[in-house]
This record gives structure tokens, C-alpha cells and sequence, in this order.
């Protein structure tokens, strides 16, 4: 995936993109060497490009209505290594290198809750 270099995400990629009713998209954060499920974010196109183009995670706060770039207050960052886009083009896979926590709680994972079902 590509950006353009004028601040839009490239028409290619947007054409693709099946956003929600806010003109959002799921993101999900891998860690790169393990393929640990980091955590669960939203992006818009602005989001998207802005990722694209820094390789920083940036998302976007639906409670906040802003962005936020992944570790700017908390130094736990994201280095993006690649972005996927699903099949349906609804959820965006951002494959990363974290460093620190990538939880809000301060845990490695967000997904290191509660277990609703266990390997047997």
C-alpha cells in the first residue's frame, strides 16, 4: 500500500476501503515476531495515510474525535513494518514492532483479560 504525496490516502487504496456509518475502518495491531494480537483501534482515511506515510500507528479516538499517534504521551510505540487490508476491505491488519505496552491498562496486550474460551 501507497499514499500520494499530497496529504490524500491513494485513491487506489480508499476505492477499496469498506468504512462504518463514521467512515471508519478496524485496525488491528500484530506484533511482528511473535504475531501476538496487540490491541483493536479505528482508523479513518487521514488515520490510514498518516500511518502509511510515518510508518508511526496513528488511529483515530472515537471518544476523543481525534487522532493519536500510538506512544506520542506514553513513549509505548508502534513501528510499522507492513499493512494488510482484509479480503472485504473492512479491517486493516498493521503488523508492528511494540515497544512497551500496547494496552491502555499498561498490559503488553490489550487481549490479556478475560479468557471466554480456553485451549482444551
Amino acid at each position: 500500500m501507497s499514499s500520494t504525496v499530497d496529504g490524500e490516502l491513494d485513491p487506489a487504496i480508499a476505492a477499496r476501503l469498506k468504512r462504518n456509518a463514521a467512515g471508519l475502518v478496524c485496525a488491528v495491531a500484530q506484533q511482528k515476531d511473535t504475531g501476538e494480537v496487540l490491541m483493536v483501534a479505528w482508523m479513518d482515511d487521514a488515520a490510514l495515510h498518516r500511518t502509511l506515510t510515518t510508518r508511526k500507528a496513528t488511529y483515530f479516538s472515537r471518544s476523543r474525535g481525534s487522532y493519536w499517534v500510538k506512544g506520542e504521551t506514553s513513549g509505548h510505540t508502534q513501528h510499522v513494518h507492513e499493512v494488510r487490508l482484509d479480503c472485504d476491505g473492512d479491517t486493516v491488519l498493521l503488523v508492528v514492532d511494540q515497544q512497551g505496552a500496547a494496552c491502555h491498562t499498561g498490559d503488553r496486550t490489550c487481549f490479556d483479560a478475560d479468557v471466554l474460551l480456553a485451549a482444551e
